[in-house]
């Protein structure tokens, strides 16, 4: 697992990101995390644009008891969910990159966000050493 920029982390797996979204589905499940929400870059610009891109698939995973929690505390913090995946063609692998719910949940000043951004952002890198293991 590296930091992949100063609001996200991540790995590089071998394979396609069609090959590895089971596994990403998988390591995220056993954090707790479901996807709510799955949006097609690549597609959508060949669609709206006409650009060719490679595959880039961003996935909003949701954790309930975290969102529910999050939300109880600040109901603003709604605007901020789900925590982004993606899953983006690297050459001949694919980077899974998750947002940093601890950077993006840091705008509010709030220590019981804060706290539950700390648990989202474990959760979630427990989820990308454990594709970082089986790889």
């Amino acid at each position: 697992m590296v930091a992949l920029s100063s609001f996200t982390f991540g790995t590089r797996l071998a394979g396609t990101v069609a090959e590895n979204r089971p596994r990403v589905e998988a390591a995220l499940k056993a954090e707790g995390f479901g996807i709510l929400t799955e949006i097609d870059f690549a597609g959508a610009m060949q669609a709206k644009l006409g650009i060719e891109r490679p595959a880039l698939v961003i996935l909003g995973a949701c954790n309930p008891p975290l969102a529910n929690r999050a939300v109880s505390a600040n109901p603003s913090v709604a605007a901020l969910l789900p925590c982004n995946v993606v899953l983006r063609a690297d050459g001949d692998g694919t980077v899974v990159e998750a947002m940093d719910p601890a950077a993006v949940l840091g705008l509010i000043d709030d220590p019981a966000v804060h706290d539950i951004a700390s648990d989202a952002r474990a959760r979630l890198e427990r989820a990308v050493a454990a594709l970082d293991a089986a790889s």
